[in-house]
């Protein structure tokens, strides 16, 4: 086939950059590699809806095997690449095939982290990332009684909602003073264990697994370095992802904290992208590098490359958003919080909407909003278009911050989206 457009990862990322490129007219050769058996497909159901059995397979395709023929993708799955040749400009695969390229975008993702314990592979401690995994983790749900959830991060804690929604007995062991504290204030972490708590869910913070217990190949519990132990016939581990560099490194090209990309998101070979989980790129909304992990950015990201690589060159700067559903709340989470000096709450817990607001002096720098979608909506285009706002006003409910933010626009004559 002629070099055209070759991208290896058919998640979010590697997805939305194919389709995009469809969609800004590039006519060339597009191929789209993945390991997995499956067409790509949505990861956020995995551990939402997919495990209570309220989506099925077909309804998290992220479009039907018809799209790729249609639109000339040559969807190419259960394929590994192993190496990219820079200097021919072509990807090795596992098979011996070599596919040339004109541009290459990495979209390779992450891989789960694994629990380096005792007991870690016996039968019954499950990962949940691929699809193929939550299947695993449906299935087991069934007929398990005891859930143990390691890590109260936002996967481990839709997974613990989702199985204790089943009328499962959860636990979920966190090795930090308080749940989700790497990206939200104590008000949000106090708020979801109080949720959790109750829905019958048992929340252990700060807390350090020793071994997994097991019996005859198959686990039993979880020992914790206190002495205690907690009785388990199913281990959900969520504990964080590592970036897949490994390609990229192996091919000479910079890596840290995922694959180094630039702010056009190339990496320092011109022909190279990297987008979605694997990239570390830097971020105007964090004053610093960062590679982000989510769905919005994965989007975002393709359609940006795709932008690039029909010649609209600029720099990435799109806002980072996020979000959680975790029973019947959502959590929803806009600009980058590291750094804050101070926050301000507007709502409250009694009424389970609350929205707190990070400030850098009197810089708004992230909001998170707990079923009070107009303070996400207002408060990424205050982000994004830098409208002064100061904590008192964040906190004071009589201060109409759509009002506020548009009367910004009008008098600077800026259009935010």
């Amino acid at each position: 086939m002629p070099p055209g457009v070759v991208i290896i990862g058919t998640g979010q990322a590697g997805f939305q950059a194919a389709a995009s490129l469809r969609t800004e007219g590039y006519q060339e050769t597009i191929t789209l590699i993945g390991e997995e058996s499956h067409i790509p497909y949505q990861r956020p159901p995995l551990s939402k809806g997919f495990p209570l059995g309220t989506q099925d397979v077909d309804a998290i395709e992220l479009r039907p095997r018809a799209f790729y023929r249609d639109h000339r993708i040559e969807l190419i799955t259960s394929a590994k690449a192993v190496a990219i040749e820079r200097a021919e400009k072509q990807v090795k695969l596992a098979s011996g095939a070599r596919l040339p390229y004109r541009t290459l975008v990495l979209a390779v993702g992450a891989r789960n982290r694994k629990l380096l314990v005792r007991g870690a592979e016996l039968d019954g401690v499950l990962y949940l990332r691929s699809l193929e995994e939550a299947v695993v983790v449906r299935d087991r749900l069934k007929d398990a009684r005891e859930i143990v959830v390691i890590g109260g991060g936002f996967i481990g804690l839709e997974i613990a909602a989702a199985a204790a929604t089943l009328g499962k007995s959860v636990t979920v062991l966190e090795a930090l003073p308080r749940l989700m504290s790497r990206v939200v204030a104590p008000a949000i972490s106090e708020f979801f264990c109080n949720l959790h708590t109750s829905h019958g869910v048992k929340v252990v913070c700060g807390c350090a697994v020793s071994e997994i217990a097991g019996s005859g190949g198959k686990v039993q519990g979880v020992s914790l370095k206190d002495g205690t132990t907690s009785p388990a016939d199913l281990v959900i581990v969520g504990v964080g992802v590592v970036p897949n560099v490994e390609l990229a490194q192996g091919a000479g090209l910079r890596v840290a904290n995922g694959v180094a990309v630039g702010e056009n998101l190339r990496t320092e070979d011109e022909n190279v992208f990297a987008i979605g989980d694997c990239a570390e790129h830097p971020c105007i909304f964090a004053g610093s590098r960062v590679r982000l992990e989510s769905v919005q950015n994965a989007a975002d990201q393709g359609q940006f490359v795709a932008a690039a690589i029909v010649g609209r060159l600029a720099a990435y700067n799109a806002l980072p958003w996020f979000w959680t559903d975790q029973f019947e709340i959502k959590l929803q989470m806009a600009g980058i919080s590291h750094g804050h000096d101070r926050t301000a709450i507007r709502g409250s817990t009694k009424d389970k909407k609350l929205s707190v607001f990070y400030f850098k002096g009197n810089q708004l720098l992230a909001i998170d909003s707990i079923n009070r979608p107009l303070d996400h909506i207002v408060g990424r285009r205050v982000i994004a278009g830098r409208v002064p706002l100061t904590p008192e006003q964040a906190a004071d409910e009589s201060v109409d911050l759509k009002k506020l933010e548009l009367a910004f626009r009008q008098q600077s004559g800026s259009s935010i989206h």
